[in-house]
Formats: structure tokens, C-alpha cells, sequence
């Protein structure tokens, strides 16, 4: 019988026909990844089940998510890579070890991400099927999105079953299975023996859900009409084979369902410790139907797993887990013998609660956090101690939320004193990740006033950073400068910026200054806002030593929020350089890390950079991902946009944009801005505006004293005042700094306002020599100014070549770049998180599209 037709498949032929095309592209090295999703009992196991038996020519590796298991950190993905661990090699298994509690360390979800990557791609057409993904747990999940996003140069195909909703394998593509045509239903169902009324009534129950074909007329069809799901008439079903076992025989079950791990000699230990004859009950449990036990002991489906598990008695599971836990090694396995014992637990019990801390420790060690959180939470039930529950349900809900359970983390914390300090830090977080409203620093300023000394200003320096998302409008930076006027200094970053708050950048600076220059570096500490700070400086040098610690601290420590600030800065401090292919460099890599750790990447690069390239549909594009209201995220967008239409001429657009990334007052973007502001101004006749906003950027750039600071104040003044000598002096002083777009900028408004002065040669000087740089830097909207100008005085500027670089995405430009500077295919994998085989096809795609075919003529184009 042909596979489409056999009754398990009834209705799933697209199904089968997309995953044999992708089995056969798997074949000749183009996998893919496929998440099958649907309700319980829709198939998807039984769509596995046809898929493992159609791979001809691949080796097949399975895991399965497993209810009881979703908190310890890579099960999952320790039973996938088991059959294959022999052909793995070098760092790549010392990272599994790590992963797998083999080896000491903390596990980096990239490196381990990159090892099976390897490992699979070693092992020749491999299929690998994970079944319950919806019941992965985190570590293993966010490896598995990972390596699903890199498969399409390696002979890898990876399907997933899980039920509808939201997960970690969102961004992999998906297939929904719906319930089947009512054709389809009727045929699975004519095998059952019941009378026409009967077969309407489940039919109409069913849904068109195939395990609910099956199985609902072995429990007689009869269910009241109420409002339950099809899955829990069907846990019916289960539960009720379930009741008409023997005693031993619905024990054994019972401790089969409690076992996540599935090990037949585990099952049979804990079996004879509660005096269970093995041998009857086995074969009784195995002729239900509802599990089979051979070298794995496997539920029929895992809905009969759960229904097995809430149908026994709470005496029942208690002694299920505690014959588990005393068959289970606590020296191999330490974390499982201890969960055993605590769901065994009826109360307190401290000693306990210390074990499950320590279960805590080695799971955040291996980067677990969600198995963290859970330990951490049941020790804090089971704790007699008032202040060892308080500490361990605070660690608890900070663990919640490093693992993203925000709602978990918050219901922790409701009963909690709100006169803790601890639990204030925790609140702050949840408030600025829900965004839902300006709590967020307002909770960390409290726990500062409940702390004293440099734990205090520490405190409030968190405050300061968490108020940068907010913004001056809504009010949160005031009451945090207000908190920090009222501490005792004892520290430069934060006298420095009540300073800058009060008296200006006259006052700060220089303090400012000395906070770069310390030794004890205490601005480290807070990356997010010394980036910040660096940008009130004006100073090239002093973001460039910010960027490379943060560059450095990232790689070294493997934080992947430190190194993918780090990179948004390179390509920032790179666009305002104006070398925009370091700049698309940069993004590509940070676009790789987010990947890499399953999160969005950050936006900001991207649309300064588009805005400089005079891009208007990519800086609209980017500028709809900006999904606040206040604070730094919006000013990045109206900041990018006063440069677009500058640079395109619209004036009116531009002043609009430059005004609303002033007025917020937040650091650096509103300084940053205000050249932006006088030029639109003073081109729609607003000439007070430009004059209040030029006063304002003299008062913060003089202080500064770089050739950056005084070039571009320089230039505003010449706009403002119409002196020559201040356009001299912006072309002297910006040709000495590194700001190259905008000397090119000081050239262009030097021409214009000569030109109009009718002084037509002198203009073209000016005007040629701004054209030229634009042109060689990249930045489209201002090269077309200066073109319609330099044509104004009668000479027409030189068109420029079209860029190779201009028909490639940023990945692989920035690949184009490292391979032209001598990295192989190796180091550019190892850099962007990819396979060598990845990178080849990378390459054959980019000598397709600039028309070459060898590394060396690369090197002659970058």
C-alpha cells in the first residue's frame, strides 16, 4: 500500500510531499530545518514516524522533549548527539563535555551550537528528528533554532514535532497540521464498530483530530457535551485502560511516567524496590497499548504519559519518585536524583532545599538558567528558614528571568516584602523588559535608598542606565538625577553626570574625562551608559577605547550583550569615520551573534548607517522597528532621519526630525543632532531656532576640545552667521579629525554659501572636493546635493562607478571583506558561526554576483 494511502497518513499528502523534498534535497547537500505543529493527537508523531522510515541513505538520530525534563539543560539535545559523540573532535568536544556535565565549565550556547553543527555535518546525510518540541528544554532548544538556521550548504535535514504555540524554534520554518477533511475522518473511522448516531457524534467531537479517531470510541463515545478539549477526552481514554490494569501493572506505569529519562533498567530497579512483580506487570502493561518497553521504554503517545501520571494518587507518585530517587545515581547523576527526591516531598525540609541549591549552582553553570530557576523555586517552598525562602525565591525570579518566564518572575515576587532592596533590582528588570511603563528605574531607586555607600551609587548608576530606554519626556531621567544629587558622591560617573545634568558640559567634562582615564575603570560596570558618555565627549579616541574594551570584555568573557554592544559600536564609531564597509562588517557580525544566541538584532547600526548612505527606504524600514515611545531608541530614529533629508535636500523633513531628536535632552543623541538642527532651520528661514540650537552645541562641543567638536561647531556657526572665516576654520578643524562625512559636509555648505555669494569658482573647489569624498565614502543623498550644485556653476561632477559591494547583502560583504584580507573559509565559519561548507557557498554566490571566480581577484576588488 502506497504511503499516502495507508490510514495513518490519511490526508497528509502535501505534508509528505514537502518533507520527501526535503529528505531529497538533504541528499544533495541542501538541508533544511521543518517544525511541525498542531494540536495533541493531530499526527505530527505519526508524520516522524513516515519520514524516519522513508530515509533512504540517511543516518537517523532522535530525541524527544520530555515533560519532567524541560528544566535540565541540554537533555534534549544530549540524547540527539549521543549516537555520533565517536566522530566528534577537538574543542568541538569539549564543548559537548561541558554541555553534558562531562567537564567542568559553563556551557556557551554558540560554541556548543557550532559543535553539533560540526558533529552532524562529520556524520555524513544525517536526519534528525526531535519529537515534543514543545517540551525541549531551554539550552537544548536555543541549539537546536541555531543549528536549524545553518543547514542549508550540509546534507542535514531537521524536523521537529511540537504542539501550536509560541517557542524558541519560532524562527525556523513551520508547518501547521490541521484537523483532516471530513472524508478523510469518516475513513479512519469506518474501522470502528459503532451505530451511524454514534459515529456523527464523534466526528463532530473529534474535530478531524486522527488520535481522537482512534481512540474515542474505545472509551464508547458517550462524553457529555461539554465544553472540554479533544485532548482531554482522549487523556480520558488513556486514563481509563489505565484503571482496568492490575495493581502492579498501574504502579509500573505510574513510575514509567514519572522517569523522564525512558532507561528500561532504572524503571525495573525502582520497580522491584516497591515490591512489584516485574514480570506480570510488564506484559500487562505493554498488552494496554499504552507503553512499550524494549531498550527504551516509550509511551504509545505523550498524552498517555501525562494521563498516566495526573490519574495516579499523590501517595502513589510519592513512591514512584522516591524509589526513583533511590535507584538513581547521585554521583552520575546528581540533579535528577535530587529533583526525584524533592517532588517526593511533602514539607519543609532545609536540608533539601540546600541539595536543590546546589542542583541551581550546576545548572546556571551550565548555562541552564531555566533548570536554575526551577530548583531555586522549589527550594524556596521547601525552606524552613524565613530568610533563606526570601533569598532563594528572590534568586528564583531573577532566574525566571534570564530565561525569559517575565510573568513567572513577577508572580514570585507578589507576595514578597516591598520593602526589600533584592526584590526592588528584580522589579526593575521585569518593569523595562514588560516596557509597559516608566517603573523600571523608579523600582531600582528604591532598593538604592535601602542601600548605602557604593552599593548605593551603584544602584543609582543602574537607574541612570535603565533610564536611558525612558528618556527625559516621560520624566525618569529627572528622578533619577534627583536620587543622585542627594547621594554622597564618591564616584566620578555619577558626580560627572549630576554635573552635566545641573551645570552643564562646561562643569562635567572634565570629569568626564577622568572617568575614561581611571584606573579602576569603574564605568565598566555599566557598558551601556559609558557608551553614552563617550559620545558627550565629541572625542574619536576616547569611544574607540570604550568600543575596544567592550569588544575585548565580550570575547573574553562570552557575554553576547557585552560583544554585540561592542560591534554596534565599532559600526557606529565606523559610519561616523564614514567607512561604511567596516561599518557593514561590524553589523553582519552582530546580526550573526543575535542569531547565533536566538534574539533579534540591534537596530541602531543599521539605520545610521542607511541614513548616512542617504537610503530612504531602508531608514524607513528600520525606523518601523523602533517600537518605543521615548528614550534612546526613537532619538536614534529622529536623529537618522534630520541626516537623511538633509542629505536629500528636504529641509522641512529634515528640521521636524532634528527637532524631536533634541528635545528629549538624552545624552549624546540630543548633542549629536543639533548640527542637524541648524542647518534644516536655517534653510526653512528659522534663523532664532538655529541660533538657540547653535548656542547649544557651542556649550557642549567647546569644553570638549577635539578637532571633531570644534569643526562641527564651527560649521554651524558659518550657517548662522554667514562668516567665511568660520567655514575656514570648520575645513581646517575637521580635516584634522576623523570625521570624514562631516568634512565632506563643510566643504558642501562652504560651496553653497559661495556660490550664492556668485563666486562660482571658489565654489567649485569646494563643492568638487565635497562630491569627490562623498562619493568615495558612500553617501549617495549628499553626493546628489553636491552634484546639483557643482552643475549650478557650470560644471558637471563625475559619475562614479557603480560599487561591487552594492549588489550584496551585509553577511556577505562582510565575508567578501575577511576573505579578501586572507581568512579562509575556517576562520570566517569560526567568526560568523557558520560551516566552512556554508562559507564556500557564501563565496560561489558573491563571485556569481560581482562576476569573478578566485579569492585573489576578491582581494583586487576589497
Amino acid at each position: 500500500m502506497d504511503a499516502l494511502t495507508t490510514p495513518s497518513l490519511l490526508g497528509r499528502d502535501d505534508e509528505i510531499r514537502c518533507l520527501s523534498g526535503m529528505l531529497a534535497a538533504g541528499l544533495e547537500g541542501r538541508g533544511g530545518a521543518l517544525v511541525l505543529r498542531g494540536e495533541a493527537g493531530i499526527g505530527k508523531s505519526t508524520v516522524l514516524d513516515h519520514v524516519r522510515s522513508s530515509a533512504a541513505g540517511f543516518r537517523v538520530v532522535e530525541a524527544s522533549g520530555s515533560e519532567f525534563e524541560t528544566s535540565l539543560p541540554f537533555a534534549a539535545l544530549h540524547q540527539l548527539c549521543l549516537p555520533l559523540l565517536d566522530s566528534s573532535s577537538g574543542h568541538h568536544r569539549e564543548a559537548l563535555d561541558v554541555a553534558f556535565g562531562l567537564a567542568i565549565g559553563k556551557p556557551d550556547v554558540v560554541r556548543v551550537g557550532m559543535a553539533v553543527l560540526d558533529l552532524v555535518s562529520r556524520s555524513g546525510p544525517v536526519l534528525c528528528l526531535v519529537d515534543d518540541a514543545h517540551w525541549l528544554d531551554e539550552a537544548s532548544a536555543g541549539v537546536f533554532a541555531f543549528l536549524g538556521r545553518r543547514l542549508a550548504a550540509e546534507a542535514v535535514v531537521l524536523v521537529f514535532s511540537a504542539r501550536s504555540g509560541p517557542s524558541k524554534l519560532d524562527a525556523l520554518p513551520g508547518l501547521e497540521l490541521r484537523g483532516l477533511a471530513d472524508a478523510d475522518a469518516r475513513t479512519l473511522l469506518s474501522s470502528a464498530v459503532v451505530d451511524d448516531k454514534v459515529r456523527e457524534r464523534l466526528l463532530s467531537e473529534a474535530r478531524g483530530n486522527p488520535l481522537a479517531l482512534l481512540e474515542l470510541p474505545k472509551a464508547g463515545g458517550f462524553a457529555m457535551p461539554d465544553v472540554a478539549s479533544v485532548p482531554s477526552l482522549v487523556e480520558r481514554s488513556f486514563q481509563d485502560r489505565a484503571a482496568s490494569l492490575p495493581a502492579d501493572a498501574r504502579l509500573l506505569l505510574t513510575v514509567a511516567s514519572a522517569d523522564p529519562t525512558g532507561e528500561p533498567g532504572l524503571l525495573w530497579a525502582a520497580a522491584a524496590r516497591l515490591g512489584i512483580e516485574v514480570a506480570s506487570a510488564g506484559v500487562e502493561a505493554e498488552g494496554s497499548g499504552l507503553v512499550g518497553i524494549s531498550t527504551r521504554v516509550r509511551f504509545c503517545h505523550p498524552l498517555a504519559r501525562s494521563a498516566v501520571y495526573l490519574a495516579a494518587s499523590p501517595t502513589e507518585r510519592q513512591a514512584a519518585h522516591l524509589a526513583l530517587a533511590a535507584v538513581t545515581d547521585a554521583r552520575t547523576d546528581p540533579d535528577r536524583q535530587v529533583w526525584h527526591r524533592a517532588q517526593a516531598g511533602t514539607g519543609p525540609d532545609d536540608a533539601l532545599a540546600a541539595d536543590l541549591e546546589r542542583s541551581a549552582d550546576r545548572a546556571r553553570a551550565r548555562g541552564g538558567v531555566a533548570a536554575a530557576a526551577a530548583f531555586l523555586e522549589r527550594a524556596a517552598a521547601l525552606s524552613v528558614s524565613p530568610s533563606l525562602r526570601a533569598a532563594r525565591t528572590v534568586a528564583a525570579a531573577e532566574a525566571k528571568l534570564d530565561a525569559g518566564a517575565v510573568d513567572d518572575a513577577a508572580e514570585l515576587l507578589t507576595s514578597f516584602p516591598a520593602d526589600d532592596p533584592r526584590a526592588d533590582l528584580v522589579r526593575g528588570r521585569i518593569a523595562f523588559v514588560r516596557s509597559e511603563s516608566n517603573d523600571g528605574p523608579s523600582f531600582v531607586l528604591r532598593a538604592a535608598r535601602r542601600v548605602s555607600g557604593a552599593e548605593a551609587r551603584d544602584r543609582v548608576l543602574d537607574a541612570f542606565e535603565l533610564a536611558l530606554a525612558f528618556g527625559r519626556p516621560s520624566g525618569v531621567m529627572d528622578a533619577v538625577v534627583r536620587e543622585a544629587r542627594a547621594l554622597e558622591r564618591g564616584s566620578d560617573a555619577l558626580e560627572a553626570l549630576v554635573l552635566l545634568a545641573d551645570e552643564g558640559h562646561a562643569a562635567a567634562v572634565p570629569l568626564l574625562r577622568r572617568v575614561f582615564a581611571s584606573d579602576d575603570r569603574a564605568w565598566t560596570r555599566h557598558p551601556a551608559l559609558a557608551t553614552m558618555l563617550a559620545g558627550e565627549l565629541w572625542d574619536t579616541e576616547v569611544h574607540s577605547a570604550v568600543t575596544d574594551w567592550l569588544m575585548k570584555t565580550g570575547q573574553q568573557a562570552g557575554s553576547p550583550f557585552v560583544l554585540r554592544l561592542g560591534l554596534a559600536q565599532v559600526a557606529t564609531g565606523a559610519v561616523l569615520r564614514g567607512e561604511f564597509g567596516a561599518a557593514v562588517s561590524a553589523i553582519a557580525e552582530e546580526e550573526a551573534v543575535a542569531d547565533a544566541v536566538g534574539m533579534a538584532p540591534l537596530r541602531y547600526p543599521r539605520l545610521h548607517l542607511a541614513a548616512f548612505r542617504g537610503q530612504k527606504d531602508a531608514v524607513l524600514a528600520e525606523s518601523e522597528h523602533s517600537s518605543r515611545r521615548a528614550g534612546v531608541l526613537v532619538a536614534n530614529t529622529h536623529w537618522a532621519s534630520a541626516v537623511l533629508h538633509n542629505g536629500l535636500g528636504d529641509y522641512p523633513a529634515a528640521l521636524a526630525a532634528a527637532r524631536a531628536a533634541v528635545e528629549p535632552g538624552d545624552l549624546y543623541l540630543a548633542g549629536i543632532a543639533l548640527p542637524e538642527l541648524v542647518e534644516a532651520a536655517m534653510r526653512c528661514g528659522e534663523t532664532e531656532l538655529a541660533s538657540r540650537a547653535l548656542d547649544d552645541l557651542v556649550a557642549r562641543t567647546s569644553p570638549c576640545a577635539t578637532s571633531w567638536a570644534a569643526g562641527v561647531a564651527s560649521c554651524a556657526s558659518a550657517l548662522v552667521t554667514g562668516s567665511e572665516e568660520c567655514f575656514v576654520a570648520a575645513v581646517e578643524q575637521l580635516s584634522a579629525s576623523a570625521a570624514r562625512p562631516h568634512l565632506g559636509r563643510a566643504h558642501l555648505l562652504y560651496g553653497e554659501w559661495l556660490r550664492r555669494a556668485g563666486r562660482r569658482v571658489d565654489a567649485r573647489v569646494q563643492l568638487r572636493s565635497a562630491h569627490e569624498l562623498f562619493a568615495a565614502v558612500g553617501m549617495e543623498a549628499f553626493a546628489g546635493r553636491a552634484a546639483l550644485e557643482l552643475r549650478a556653476t557650470g560644471e558637471v561632477a563625475r559619475s562614479r562607478s557603480a560599487d561591487v559591494a552594492e549588489s550584496l547583502t551585509m553577511q556577505e560583504t562582510h565575508i567578501a571583506r575577511l576573505v579578501a584580507g586572507g581568512a579562509t573559509s575556517k576562520e570566517v565559519a569560526a567568526r560568523l558561526f557558520l560551516s566552512p561548507r556554508t562559507v564556500d557557498a557564501h563565496l560561489r554566490n558573491i563571485y556569481r554576483k560581482v562576476g569573478i571566480n578566485s579569492r585573489r581577484q576578491l582581494a583586487g576588488l576589497f
